[in-house]
């Protein structure tokens, strides 16, 4: 890999932190767009997974005590039935056309949630919808490690507050990626090369987590919601954007 590169796999671990940090989610949705320029999705996911997962561990104490477990189990339930199908689609997945597709999502629903400034408090289906919502999520994590996006645009409507989102992103996608994560690596997938990546990723990771984490409590209700479907346009931008330019 050239400096460049290593740069790019350092910035990626940076803004993937952070905004794991800042919102309980969102590792792979912002280094995946980065690290895909540099690194075949074979490495990228895993290295994705691996990164999410100590984000989200390094800043789960922190947000602990404010977490609602009546909230977060259908999520959880739902989301453990579906990494497994997400994981048997790697091999079949078109990386550009699943870029692009969930780019699409990203830019069009988060957008459309934005201009809905009157708050939303959207009852429908109870937990058996949060479920298959989870289920969905699930699906995304073990395919690409993008477990939240789902489960995030849901929340954003149910009208829960700022605590409650956030137990339930950190939680559910904590739970989600490192299930997906002892899969592939039970599975075989998770190559030994990945380590030296890891290595490389790591402080950025941490760094970025803390950051992110700090700027968090500083955040209204309000704030955090607007934090949240912003991260998730940006996000959408930077999928399509490397799924066309190549």
């Amino acid at each position: 890999m050239s400096a460049t590169a290593y740069a790019l796999l350092f910035l990626g671990a940076l803004a993937g932190g952070f905004v794991s940090g800042l919102a309980g989610f969102g590792t792979a949705l912002m280094a995946l767009g980065i690290w895909l320029y540099v690194l075949p999705p074979s490495m990228a996911v895993p290295l994705v997974l691996i990164c999410s997962v100590i984000a989200q561990t390094s800043t789960l104490p922190g947000i602990w005590r404010s977490i609602d477990f009546g909230l977060v189990w259908p999520f959880i339930v739902g989301g453990l039935a579906g990494v497994p199908l997400g994981i048997l689609m790697i091999a079949h997945a078109d990386p550009k056309v699943f870029k692009l597709t969930i780019g699409v999502l990203l830019l069009v629903f988060p957008t459309a949630l934005f201009f809905q400034r009157t708050p939303m408090a959207f009852r429908f289906g109870g937990k058996w919808a949060d479920t298959a919502i989870g289920f969905a999520g699930g699906i995304l994590g073990g395919l690409a490690g993008l477990s939240g996006p789902i489960p995030i645009l849901w929340a954003s409507v149910r009208g829960w507050g700022k605590k409650e989102r956030r137990g339930i992103f950190q939680t559910f996608n904590w739970t989600i990626l490192a299930t997906a994560l002892c899969v592939q690596i039970a599975t075989g997938l998770v190559k030994p090369e990945i380590i030296w990546l890891v290595l490389c990723a790591f402080p950025g990771t941490l760094v970025g987590a803390w950051l992110g984490t700090r700027t968090y409590h500083a955040l209204s209700d309000r704030n955090f919601g607007d934090v949240v479907l912003g991260l998730l346009i940006l996000s959408g931008i930077g999928l399509v954007w490397s799924s066309v330019g190549h």
